[in-house]
């Protein structure tokens, strides 16, 4: 067993741990490599159908290659498609793009909200109907309790505190100093009623495993991870106005991983195109809100 094989197998257990223990389960895809993978993950743990509600939060600002991936993937693989959005942030137009809130505002707004509302059921939902391939309001509000997320400590500091169960109170805040202990593989999964539960398979993987695995794998990936041509790839994806490409002429997934082996990206953070990280507070602050 080589250390894919040893990452994969952890993995899946870590996922049919969650399907068993709790009842209100989905998990956020934001269509990245990570979430893909971890997707790709589910789809072998459960025998090649996902059991579980896929969730997407639509800012209306992701690159637009990322949404039409999500479609075509989401109709290929007949997942259980959910998407959710701020409306009420987008028809007043409270987004950075806008110009009239900063990066961290909008974010705030059109993800950590968004996201909590979604999962929460208080706001619409819309689901994949695959008989007519598009979207309806979906007329389950539900709340969802546990949320399996494809979070890795390496890719940024605030991730490297968290647990592989990782409970938030009710309304999905993160107290970073209180997280449960996780030694040689056991787990609390037993919390109080009213816990919100982010589940982290992903957790132990690195950037270079995570395309290694791609490539065994021959997993289809958003070709924004390439370059097209123009001597720039993007490394990391989110909305347009804040996500920026990184010089490199990688063009395969094979390219990446010698790129990455290389050491030629090591002093460049993962996140380092996403414009937001670098406000006050950065990505810790979102996520001790709510976000991803």
């Amino acid at each position: 067993m080589n250390h894919l094989d040893k990452l994969e197998a952890q993995s899946v257990y870590i996922l049919r741990e969650a399907y068993r223990e709790f009842k209100s389960l989905c998990m956020l895809w934001s269509v990245g490599k990570d979430s893909t993978v971890l997707l790709w993950l589910a789809r072998k743990a459960f025998f090649g159908h996902v059991p579980i509600p896929l969730v997407h939060i639509d800012t209306h600002f992701k690159i637009p290659e990322m949404i039409a991936y999500r479609d075509r993937m989401a109709i290929e693989w007949n997942l259980n498609m959910i998407y959710g959005e701020n409306r009420d942030a987008l028809d007043l137009r409270q987004t950075f793009p806008a110009g009239n809130t900063d990066r961290m505002t909008c974010c705030r707004n059109l993800k950590s909200e968004a996201l909590k509302r979604t999962l929460s059921g208080e706001w619409p939902r819309y689901r994949m109907n695959h008989e007519l391939k598009r979207y309806e309001p979906d007329p389950v509000n539900d709340p969802f309790t546990g949320v399996i997320v494809g979070v890795r400590a390496d890719e940024e500091g605030s991730r490297s505190k968290e647990r592989y169960f990782s409970p938030r109170d009710s309304g999905n805040s993160w107290d970073v100093g209180d997280q449960p202990p996780e030694f040689w593989n056991q787990y609390k999964t037993d919390f109080a009623p009213g816990t919100h539960v982010r589940i982290h398979p992903l957790l132990d993987w690195t950037e270079l495993n995570i395309w290694e695995y791609i490539e065994r794998e021959r997993i289809p990936i958003v070709p924004l991870y390439f370059d097209q041509g123009s001597g720039t790839r993007y490394r990391s994806l989110g909305c347009w106005p804040c996500t920026n490409p990184i010089e490199s002429n990688s063009r395969s997934v094979s390219e990446i991983i010698e790129e990455l082996e290389s050491g030629r990206l090591a002093g460049v953070a993962e996140r380092s195109g996403r414009a937001q990280d670098k406000e006050d507070g950065g990505l810790e602050t979102l996520r001790r809100d709510g976000y991803m």
